[in-house]
């Protein structure tokens, strides 16, 4: 590994810079932190549920669930979908650069740091993450 990319992993894990990660470049079939299980069992078993209260008691029962059954996903399961996403996804990048500057060049990955006098930065694939990392390290 080189010096750089030890630089950056020691100023992620010592917050001065943050990790910002592309969920839904990440959360999709193809992407190797991508888990279908994850994704997709918990909407087909609100429709399938929608479905039968529709056509067991009425449609407005089916609506209703559909309803509650989204805004639980929204705010319960969707969060934890997303956490989940980018804790594999930060492990995977920092496990091998090859794999960081891969998911780099997708733009998967962005970083994000705030300088001592107050001044953000931030750097996108169309930036070079190792000068992103020598300026912020040598700002500290």
């Amino acid at each position: 590994m080189s010096e750089e990319f030890e630089t950056l992993k020691d100023l992620v894990r010592q917050d001065r810079i943050k990790l910002g990660v592309h969920i839904r470049k990440m959360n999709t079939p193809g992407s190797p932190v991508y888990r279908p299980v994850e994704t997709l069992w918990m909407p087909v078993l609100i429709l399938v549920v929608s479905f039968l209260g529709a056509r067991i008691v009425n449609i407005h029962i089916g609506a209703l669930l559909l309803v509650a059954g989204i805004a639980w996903w929204l705010w319960k399961v969707q969060p934890k979908v997303k956490d989940g996403v980018f804790a594999r996804t930060t492990e995977l990048a920092f496990s091998d650069e090859r794999l960081f500057d891969g998911l780099w060049a997708k733009g998967a990955l962005t970083l994000y740091a705030t300088l001592p006098d107050g001044t953000p930065k931030a750097a996108t694939r169309k930036n070079d993450w190792r000068d992103f990392a020598r300026e912020i390290a040598a700002a500290y």
